[in-house]
Order: structure tokens, then sequence, then C-alpha cells
């Protein structure tokens, strides 16, 4: 059976005065449900200069915490994210169409991981990011959706350009900002000892890959890391909200697919 230990932490940084960051998880109760569902953890980054980010992001957590479990056990774990996804993407959209006359946007980015068997289902929208730390290094899951990224896919910016660019924490893809959302889903198989990580750009924005990987490889207590990373991400800037989710995979349930559907391997 999947097994795994966890650690989350957030932090307002140095500069800003309230945290718009908003992290959770759904945690299974029985071991039915670690075999039916797993297990999902979830990170949102409310968009900076847009009213009530800290709304949007909460709104989206709790959605796909809160209905995670619903009745829709036969179902794809890749299908559940999407539909939660949108769920969340709607009452956002809808939160600020009855906002004020002139309120600006309300939106978010989002990072969730949903566990099972032997496998990490990953769906994410804006710039918050999903790591797979493994025999101490760290690969990146995601993509960011942001203006200088796709500049980056379309060859009109280098790396190098597009890190050191004033619009590189423009986003090209949030929770609130169309009625109709695509997320990026992936899944990726999971071997004992893995870590996985999500951030909001406050972390990863500061701290490098390279970082990461040291920081958690070296650090036996989940929990030490998260502060770790944290407190590094600070000292190096500390001008956004910083948070991190780290799991660690103890055991997986192998599992092979049959006409899309998984069976136990002995």
């Amino acid at each position: 059976m999947l097994e795994l230990e966890f650690a989350q932490l957030s932090d307002p940084g140095k500069v800003r005065e309230h945290n718009e960051d908003f992290i959770g998880y759904a945690e299974p109760r029985t071991p039915e449900q670690v075999r039916s569902h797993g297990w999902l953890f979830a990170l949102a980054d409310g968009c900076g200069g847009h009213d009530r980010g800290e709304v949007a992001s909460r709104m989206a957590v709790d959605t796909l915490v809160s209905s995670f479990y619903a009745d829709r056990a036969a179902e794809a774990t890749r299908n559940t994210l999407q539909r939660l996804v949108q769920s969340a993407n709607t009452k956002i959209c809808a939160c600020a169409a009855t906002a004020s006359p002139g309120s600006t946007t309300l939106a978010t980015t989002l990072v969730a991981c949903a566990l099972r068997q032997d496998r990490a289902t990953v769906a994410h929208v804006g710039d918050s990011r999903c790591y797979l730390i493994r025999s101490g290094r760290a690969s990146l899951l995601t993509q960011d959706h942001t203006v200088v990224h796709e500049q980056v896919k379309l060859g009109l910016l280098s790396e190098e350009e597009a890190a050191a660019s004033e619009t590189r924490h423009y986003l090209s893809r949030s929770l609130g900002s169309n009625l109709v959302l695509n997320a990026d889903i992936d899944e990726h198989q999971l071997q004992p000892e893995d870590v996985l990580l999500l951030s909001s750009d406050g972390l990863h924005g500061s701290v490098t890959a390279t970082e990461i990987a040291t920081l958690v490889s070296h650090s036996a207590v989940l929990r030490d890391a998260a502060r770790g990373l944290v407190s590094l991400a600070s000292q190096k800037d500390g001008n956004d909200n910083i948070s991190v989710q780290l799991i660690r995979v103890r055991s997986v349930e192998r599992v092979g697919m049959y006409r899309g559907r998984p069976y136990k391997l002995r």
C-alpha cells in the first residue's frame, strides 16, 4: 500500500503585510480510501496586484480538498483533477462577477498533486511548481505558464533573458482569468524515497533546483527541510510570500495498466 509522510509551511516573507498563498491537503481516513482515491496536496498563489488574491487562492485549494473524496472512485485521477480545477475556476469567476464594479480580476495560480498506488498525477495552472527529488537531484515536473516562458518556447527569448526580464512574473494562464480553463495534467511513476515538492514562486524564484535537492536530501526530517527552504528563500530575497509542501514516498503499491484500468503487480 502507498505510504508517505509530508510537511508544509507558508510564510509571508519579509516585505508583504499579508499572505496570499494558501496550502492544503486531503488525507485518506481508511485503507479503502488510500486505494480508491489516494492523497491530494494543493498549493495556490493569489496573483499579486489583484483584489483579494488570498480569497482566490483559498477558494482554489478548498474546492479541491473538500471534493476530492466525492463518490467517484472509478474515475481516473487525471479526470478528477481536471474536473476539480475547472470547478475551482468557475467558483472564482463567479465570485469575481459579484464583486463591486471596477474591481480588478480575482485570480490565482494552482499546483496540485494526487498520489495513488505508484503514481503521482500533477495538475497546474500558472507559475507554481512541482519538483521530483530523486537520488539527490531535483527535476521540474511542470512548465510555468508565463508570458516569457511562451516567448522562450517560440525562440524569441533565451533562458537567461527570460530570467532577467521585468515581465517574468506575468502569467499567461491562471484560475479566474477565463471561464474555460486548460490545466496541464501529467502522470509520473513513483519510487520509494522519492520526494515531491510543491512551491510558490516566492520559493523557487530565489532558490535553485540544486539548492532544493541538496537541502531536502540532507534533511532526515521533512519539517526541518521545509523550514530550511523557507529560511533560505527569505535570506536570498523575501520580497514575496513563500510556500512549500514536501511529500516523501515511503512505499508504493506497484500496479500495471490493462485497457486503461490498473491492476496490482505481484
